[in-house]
């Protein structure tokens, strides 16, 4: 049998297991502990590791651990319990979470869920998942986020100037009117996205996956879309005035009223491209 594993969290004493804490999250931060990947954690008197995070909210995060549990709670508990299962890497309580609170975010309100500042403590851990989260309106301008996940997430008129979203994933994201202006995109994943009349001018966006995408009236001036997928996207009346297109994919994209001027659209693939008033 094994020995109980003690733990304080906040000055709240939990007694669990090895492969409780390991068995249904095991790239958690939990089970990096007990692996020794996380040095210089305190222990207490009696032998208890210590946590400092917020004690009360730890039984719903060892329940999960346990059976899979997700109980029911107010919007509101449901954000403080984002937030600790963020902490302790755990993308399975994490999509449990946004799967109940997300849509009647998405539908009935456009203020944002987290601060700046909470997204600072966040993008902090290894992995980062902000998926189906509402972070409209919010300056995320400068900030290095690489890798996030923000897929079905609401960020309208969200600021992301001058960010490292190298890889992030925007998938079905609604994210219209919001400035990527000179940001990092390469690679990022904009799969069904709602981009309409967000400002993307300079941006890098190499190798870019906006497949479907909906970018009308969207400004991409002078921004580099060498090799970006943007097969049946909708480019209506958007404005690529001198954007490098070199070696895209557009075949079947709607590029009607667009501006096209000084743009480089060298080995670009343009089969059943919607040209008129272009």
């Amino acid at each position: 049998m094994q020995p109980p594993v003690l733990l304080n969290i906040g000055g709240s004493r939990y007694e669990t297991t090895a492969d409780t804490l390991t068995q249904r999250e095991p790239g958690s931060l939990l089970a990096d502990i007990l692996a020794g990947g996380a040095h210089g954690l305190p222990t207490t008197e009696e032998g208890a590791m210590f946590v400092d995070r917020d004690g009360e909210l730890f039984r719903h995060v060892l329940n999960w651990l346990r059976d899979g549990a997700v109980p029911a709670l107010a919007d509101a508990e449901y954000q403080q319990l984002l937030r600790e299962a963020e902490y302790y890497r755990l993308p399975g309580l994490i999509d449990c979470i946004n799967e109940r609170i997300g849509d009647d975010k998405m539908g009935n309100s456009s203020e944002a869920e987290l601060t700046r500042k909470d997204v600072i403590r966040c993008i902090q851990a290894d992995k980062v998942r902000f998926r189906g989260v509402n972070l409209s309106g919010l300056d995320l301008s400068k900030l290095d986020l690489s890798e996030v996940d923000f897929s079905c997430g609401c960020i309208e008129e969200t600021k992301f100037s001058l960010a490292n979203l190298h890889k992030a994933k925007f998938g079905e994201a609604q994210a219209s009117h919001s400035s990527f202006h000179n940001a990092n995109l390469r690679e990022c994943e904009f799969v069904g996205a709602n981009l309409q009349e967000s400002i993307l001018d300079r941006a890098n966006l190499q190798s870019a996956n906006l497949q479907d995408a909906c970018l009308i009236k969207c400004s991409f001036i002078e921004t580099d879309l060498r090799s970006a997928h943007l097969q049946s996207a909708d480019l209506t009346g958007a404005n690529l005035t001198g954007a490098n297109l070199e070696g895209a994919n557009l075949k079947g994209a709607k590029l009607s009223g667009s501006n096209l001027q000084g743009a480089n659209l060298q080995r670009a693939y343009l089969r059943e491209v919607d040209l008129r008033e272009t």
